[in-house]
């Protein structure tokens, strides 16, 4: 074989060039593929193709050899002959093909855009299994049946699967029975003692009538969304928390679904997967879900069915983008603005902006839903790229909850609380309300401090303090995972004096139920959430009404309907405003307004109390006053001021090293090719660094970075790929390109 620059077309420096090591006939041939490897090389490879067999169609995976092992690629393309001797493809695991074209051409677009190898490109879109080279066989998909007579008893378990079968009234698939929190011993019970039966599942779409009432404004996006189907447009809805935009996306998939054709709807996080996923089959009798706590085989079975047409309806996080269909028609991008559409390993793409991408090869309407859009997308908005659509009131009777500010400058806090917040909670529970606390911070305090010396516990592998931890009591490292024991005294000076320094969700919930010992109390975060089952339980309770109190970290911000919440204290605001990263304020302000929005949105009023040490803040003045339209006006304007995006276009080259000064020795280099590239070019840019990260030393390794701003997006992309072209090679240091990034510090 011999290799080629993806693009596809090759340069002359290459063309004689070939790979002699590794197994393979290597005859002179008339058919020749290009194949992308599972490697870390921005080069697409030649294989022949076996003697008397048909070349593989593009978007095949073929096995091939290549050094000393044998790898599963992707034919990227295909040339009538070679006058090189090449090596052979092994196996064609596809004969038919594989990824539709969409795909291929999307893989293409990838590799360009955020200038990552073609082959790694691919790897990210494919199913584990499918990486393997496992045939793309459908297997027969098990459904269970709960049988309407007979219980359960002296067997907890089995009761409370049985109890959930029945209660989700149809056959339930192996995709739902994690959601649903059924145990799968306690379901092979069940089938044993047949109680419950095992049939083939065979999903029934059909388009039920909406117990709903459109208003105005949801009708007119409706209508909105169906003009863009015949632009292939992107359409930005914009809705205030609780205005009903769900249900503006259920109408336009209503239309899809009734013609036959399919819809992709994205959720960034995989707790909003069961809810989101419930509502979509109540309307419209099935829906497959897709995300990566499932296990890799039922996630490559719904990937070939989504392909063949059979699931009509995909609700998924952000790999779900790569997904194949036969009719895809409609995208949805619910919480557009949400930071975990960003991958931030590997292929460091946007799952929003690749939805976008994929909706204008296909030629279909992309919906990105948000009550908070990310300044980007509204700035795509007010240049006419995308069309938009307003929902300027909440759905029903309930009524957008009203912020205060609670200055707390001088005065005392307990664990993070002033005395008049306290009475503010105390107030709306005794009226047999809910009350939500955020902090976005878990542990018990971010910081463990000697009083005596200032000694801080700190990782021994990462250049961040250690957070305490109550329950497991302990000191954890939040960037590595590392765990430590808490010492009786200080490690510096022996004295008995260790505190636990900030606010952190163990905190609140220690504090809160000693204030209020009554009250039900529920913690939401990472550490006691830790699958969508018993996420949704919990909340299942909340829904039920009665007094209770609800501390937790963004996991609380998103999309949760929880009518009996009156009101929402923000704790700390003040660390995202004033942060370093030019991002974080549009961070933080996007949290508030969506955990704020869990507040009244029933018939009870709700309203929003803010902790700050900073009251005059003008971001937090104007996100208070004129919503979140007013904050992103003034951020918009701080950002056109210091030329920042969506002002620039922005990449970020990292590297990390266990070698000191490595990292430092690669991205001089790297600069040294993007200024020359970038002086040649038109429009003003800028290279900053290299310098530390903000945290100079993560896992063991040393980080380093560059930040590379331009006022011209093609100029930017002409010098990465520069800098793609000079092969800066180090073999102890790994880098990247970030295009686009999300955090810069």
């Amino acid at each position: 074989m011999y290799f080629r620059r993806v693009g596809l077309a090759s340069r002359p420096d290459l063309r004689e060039s070939r790979e002699t090591g590794g197994a393979g006939r290597m005859p002179v041939t008339d058919g020749v593929v290009e194949v992308a490897v599972p490697r870390p090389l921005r080069r697409v490879f030649d294989y022949a193709v076996p003697t008397g067999e048909p070349v593989p169609p593009v978007g095949a995976r073929v096995r091939v050899p290549f050094g000393r092992t044998e790898v599963v690629g992707v034919v990227a393309g295909d040339r009538p002959g070679s006058k090189h001797r090449l090596k052979t493809i092994t196996e064609v695991i596809d004969p038919n093909g594989f990824l539709p074209p969409d795909l291929v051409e999307l893989a293409v677009w990838l590799s360009r855009y955020y200038h990552h190898p073609v082959g790694e490109v691919f790897g990210t879109m494919l199913p584990a299994v499918a990486r393997r080279g496992e045939a793309a066989r459908l297997r027969p998909s098990r459904c269970w049946l709960a049988q309407p007579e007979g219980t359960v008893d002296r067997a907890p378990r089995q009761a409370a699967a049985l109890s959930a079968l029945r209660a989700f009234g149809g056959p339930v698939a192996a995709t739902v029975v994690r959601p649903l929190g059924i145990d799968r011993r306690a379901l092979a019970a069940l089938v044993r003692k047949g109680l419950v039966a095992e049939v083939e599942e065979r999903p029934e779409y059909r388009v039920r009538t909406s117990p709903f009432d459109l208003n105005d404004e949801q009708r007119r996006a409706v209508e909105v969304i169906a003009d863009a189907a015949g632009d292939a447009g992107t359409v930005v809805l914009e809705g205030v928390t609780g205005s009903g935009k769900t249900e503006v996306y259920m109408r336009a998939i209503a239309e899809v679904v009734a013609r036959g054709g399919q819809a992709l709807v994205l959720v960034p996080e995989i707790g909003l997967t069961p809810q989101t996923l419930a509502r979509f089959r109540e309307r419209f009798g099935g829906a497959a879900p897709l995300h990566s706590a499932e296990p890799d085989a039922v996630r490559f079975d719904t990937w070939l069915r989504c392909a063949n047409g059979q699931h009509k309806v995909l609700v998924g996080t952000r790999s779900a983008i790569f997904a194949p269909f036969s009719d895809l028609r409609l995208i949805v991008v619910d919480e557009e603005h949400d930071s975990s559409f960003k991958q931030q390993e590997g292929l460091r793409y946007s799952a929003r902006d690749v939805a976008v991408k994929r909706g204008r090869i296909l030629g279909v309407p992309v919906v990105l839903g948000s009550a908070t859009p990310a300044l980007q997308t509204l700035d795509n908005a007010a240049r006419g790229r995308y069309g938009r659509a307003l929902l300027t009131r909440r759905a029903g009777q309930a009524t957008l909850p009203r912020y205060r500010v609670l200055d707390v400058r001088g005065q005392r806090l307990r664990d993070g609380l002033s005395d008049r917040l306290v009475g503010v909670l105390d107030q709306h529970l005794r009226a047999g309300n809910q009350a939500l606390v955020f902090v976005n911070r878990r542990g018990f305090a971010p910081t463990c401090l000697c009083t005596s010396c200032g000694w801080q516990a700190r990782c021994d592998s990462c250049d961040a303090r250690l957070t305490l931890h109550e329950t497991p009591p302990g000191l954890r490292c939040h960037h590595c995972g590392r765990r430590y024991r808490l010492p009786d005294t200080c490690p510096s000076c022996a004295a008995p004096s260790l505190i636990g320094l900030g606010t952190g969700t163990q905190r609140l919930e220690s504090a809160l139920g000693a204030q209020f010992p009554d009250v039900p109390l529920y913690r939401f975060d990472r550490d006691t959430t830790r699958g969508p089952a018993r996420f949704d339980a919990q909340f299942e309770l909340l829904r039920r009404g009665g007094p209770a109190i609800l501390v937790g970290t963004q996991m609380l911000a998103k999309g949760h309907h929880l009518p009996a919440v009156t009101v929402v204290a923000v704790i700390d605001a003040d660390s995202g405003f004033l942060s370093a990263d030019f991002r974080a304020p549009e961070r933080t302000a996007q949290l508030i307004v969506q955990v704020a929005g869990r507040a009244g949105r029933a018939e009870r009023p709700g309203e929003v109390w803010i902790q700050t040490y900073d009251p005059a803040n003008a971001n937090l003045r104007a996100l208070v006053e004129e919503g979140y339209r007013g904050f992103a006006e003034t951020e918009t304007a701080h950002r056109r001021e210091a030329g920042l995006p969506p002002f620039a276009a922005m990449a970020v080259l990292r590297a990390e090293s266990a070698h000191v000064g490595a990292c430092e020795a690669v991205l001089e280099r790297a600069r040294a090719v993007l200024r020359e590239a970038l002086r040649a070019g038109a429009g003003r840019w800028d290279v900053l660094g290299p310098a530390p990260a903000p945290m100079a030393r993560r896992s063991g390794r040393l980080r380093f970075q560059c930040l590379v701003l331009a006022s011209r997006r093609p100029a930017l992309h002409a010098a990465l790929a520069r800098l793609e072209q000079a092969e800066i090679q180090a073999s102890n240091v790994r880098w990247s390109i970030d295009v686009d990034p999300y955090d810069t510090f």
